[in-house]
């Protein structure tokens, strides 16, 4: 018997459809969310991103505009845009596509963006509040794998969870969502030693490395859930995980596949987040920094 498949394209559809509900509320009430995206630069990867990002607002009624920048542009330009985008009381998210061109500091871009703005989560102050359970905006990613682990009444208190990466962006936050509700947490690398000693006990593993199909049938405890977060482009065109899926889906108990797995929850919870911004902004809530 293998494992049980979470698809994520049909879970995300049907939380969309309960976004869908909360954003002709706002509407109702005379405030439509609203999201900016900033591009830079002509990455074909981050041009697909940015238009699927836009058509699932406009597929709920969620408002979006593009700014899109040249690669050469330079950072005050940008953070010009940020500000204005700050103060424009019908954007009530933000959000930059990252990567940016090397003469850019990230952080300095992404502290820029307002925090009850801050829709990606990648905000000093929301990735900080991640410690204490606080964060008002979770980052995207993590955020979608924790409904994907709820929707499918998956137990996370008392368990076992293994997190493969450490990146700002799903791993270190990933398993400080996790260790809050509950689990116990072991966070590995990619150069981890005896990688394998680690994920054999995982009753829970999220890997986010970017290495294809590094994590093999052998590397999996029985009816484990896995999850995996890595799309990598193999040299003939085709996607695939860091997950092996083809040997894996048959040791573990759940299994998230590569595309159509994390990728859909991900912008799902963008709009999530853009809805909750424009919520706090109706209810005149504030952030105390």
């Amino acid at each position: 018997m293998g494992a049980h498949i979470i698809d994520g394209k049909k879970l995300a559809e049907s939380v969309r459809a309960e976004l869908k509900l909360r954003v002709e509320k706002l509407i109702q009430s005379g405030i439509q969310p609203g999201l900016a995206v900033i591009i830079v630069g002509d990455s074909a990867a981050s041009g697909i991103y940015v238009r699927n990002k836009v058509k699932a607002c406009s597929e709920i009624g969620i408002y979006s505009e593009v700014h899109s920048f040249p690669g050469n542009t330079q950072q005050y330009e940008v953070l010009d845009c940020i500000q204005s985008l700050n103060e424009n009381p019908h954007i009530h998210g933000i959000l930059v596509q990252l990567p940016l061109p090397p003469h850019f500091k990230n952080n300095r871009v992404i502290t820029s963006i307002a925090v009850e703005k801050d829709v990606d989560g990648f905000h000093l102050y929301n990735v900080g509040a991640l410690v204490t359970g606080n964060t008002i905006f979770s980052p995207c990613t993590p955020y979608g794998v924790m409904v994907m682990l709820e929707r499918n009444h998956i137990p996370i208190e008392g368990q076992h969870a293994v997190v493969v990466g450490r990146s700002n962006i799903v791993g270190k936050p990933m398993a400080l969502m996790l260790l809050e509700r509950g689990a116990t947490v072991t966070i590995c690398t990619s150069k981890t030693f005896d990688l394998r000693q680690f994920t054999r006990n995982a009753d829970i593993l999220v890997v986010a490395t970017g290495r294809p199909r590094m994590i093999t049938a052998e590397m999996v405890k029985p009816g484990a859930v896995v999850i995996d977060v890595g799309i990598n482009r193999l040299p003939d065109g085709k996607l695939c995980g860091d997950v092996d899926y083809e040997s894996v889906k048959d040791i573990a108990g759940y299994i998230t596949p590569v595309p159509g797995g994390v990728g859909p929850m991900t912008i799902t919870m963008l709009l999530c987040n853009t809805i909750l911004a424009a919520e706090r902004t109706q209810a005149g809530a504030k952030i105390d920094k």
